[in-house]
């Protein structure tokens, strides 16, 4: 069966998180997108996996459902309470740690077949360092150590390191990263079970690096309020198994992994190079015409994921390996129907037209992937339906995001509607 899942997002116990990040609403706003396996997030939280077990049941091979009693009180529930959407257990890590005389700071995903697992887990990363400060911990420890820790308690865990070319935080990142996966895990980078992209790369730019050609490379949201939950995700064919979302993984099976959904890169945080306060966005060869020395304040500029891709790559751009895993860019359907709109996305004239299209197409990746354009604009208009023909054709005008501000997209409205097929 084709699933959609969304392993990395975080609970209202992690900073800068909506309060709305509890598990009804997880549930409520991920049926909305379509979403068909979520992840918990923060499981080293002791609230937070207190909530869970109270509140998920097992269901299928390590995966959960929500609870009836919860499941009835999501009254606002516009579609019927099939009740077909997983969590799976999950949660990210921030290890800050010195190697090779430089500050390390990497974020890591870990997938779990049980709350047992993360029990166990817990117990052990509590004594090194506060997992009660934040749903995403700190802990001052080598990655390595905790890949380790991981796998030496829970054999069948998923090791994926997070969003792996931002900057400040991550695998590759311009101010603490690597430059392979042997320098940063040794002989233990064969047990990572895959890759994350993050929203300021797409897997096209992820390909020009033979290294990472072994690797699956997924996609996750890393929301922070229901309203992201899947802005980025991948697309299985299996049945409802954490073993299968493993093995489909590990073995790169393009007839069982079969997509990833990706941001356009450019509308990502760190794509560009510069620096936000100063209002300095450059690409990569205007950065290096002035050295990477910001024109205003004279400092160092904020090199992004474009960059830093550019640095590692060992192949031109336009290649794709063999074993590659194919992908779609979107745009979330509220900013499409927002910039059409010319209004904030948040606004209710925005909610009330992208209720009325859920409740016609049963869910957003379904219309945004699927519903033929003359289908939807019979209900929202030519306006709105254009936008989701241009969106499916790359046709996007974007300003890339650099330095921690978001890149601004504009879907142009020029040419006609004309026939689209379903896109899987």
């Amino acid at each position: 069966m084709k699933i959609i899942a969304d392993f990395h997002i975080h609970s209202k116990y992690s900073r800068a998180t909506s309060s709305k990040m509890d598990l009804e609403h997880i549930y409520l706003y991920a049926k909305k997108k379509g979403i068909n396996i979520v992840g918990t997030g923060d499981f080293t939280h002791p609230q937070w996996l207190k909530e869970i077990q109270e509140k998920l049941i097992p269901a299928e091979d390590g995966l959960y459902r929500l609870k009836p009693e919860f499941l009835d009180s999501l009254k606002d529930l516009f579609f019927d309470k099939n009740d077909d959407l997983r969590f799976i257990i999950s949660g990210e890590i921030s290890n800050i740690y010195t190697k090779n005389g430089k500050t390390r700071r990497l974020h890591n995903l870990i997938l779990l077949p049980s709350i047992e697992s993360a029990e166990k887990i817990n117990h052990l990363l509590s004594l090194q360092g506060n997992l009660k400060s934040d749903g995403r911990p700190i802990l001052g420890m080598d990655s390595l150590e905790l890949l380790k820790i991981v796998y030496e308690t829970e054999k069948n865990a998923m090791f994926i390191p997070a969003h792996i070319w931002t900057p400040w935080f991550s695998l590759f990142g311009s101010m603490s990263g690597f430059d392979s996966l042997e320098e940063a895990f040794g002989k233990y980078f064969n047990y990572l079970t895959a890759l994350e992209t993050g929203l300021s790369s797409d897997p096209k730019m992820n390909w020009r690096l033979s290294m990472l050609d072994r690797y699956s490379l997924v996609s996750n949201s890393d929301a922070h309020s229901p309203d992201n939950l899947g802005r980025e995700a991948n697309i299985f064919d299996i049945d409802l198994s954490y073993s299968q979302i493993k093995k489909a993984l590990i073995e790169k099976d393009k007839n069982k992994f079969l997509s990833t959904i990706e941001f356009f890169p450019e509308e990502g945080k760190y794509h560009y190079d510069g620096h936000r306060l100063c209002q300095v966005r450059l690409s990569p060869p205007e950065r290096k015409k002035i050295n990477g020395i910001c024109p205003v304040c004279h400092r160092p500029l904020t090199v992004g994921v474009l960059s830093r891709v550019e640095e590692l790559a060992d192949r031109e751009e336009g290649i794709m390996p063999p074993t590659a895993t194919p992908f779609k860019s979107l745009i979330p359907l509220k900013e499409i129907i927002a910039d059409v709109l010319n209004v904030n996305p948040h606004t209710k004239s925005v909610e009330n037209i992208y209720l009325k299209l859920l409740q016609q197409f049963n869910n957003e990746f379904n219309l945004l992937l699927n519903v033929p354009v003359e289908e939807i604009s019979k209900l929202a208009g030519e306006k709105i339906a254009l936008a989701i023909s241009n969106m499916r054709e790359g046709k996007v005008e974007i300003e890339p995001g650099y330095d921690g501000e978001y890149g601004k997209i504009k879907i142009p409205l020029r040419t006609k509607i004309r026939e689209q097929n379903s896109l899987f």
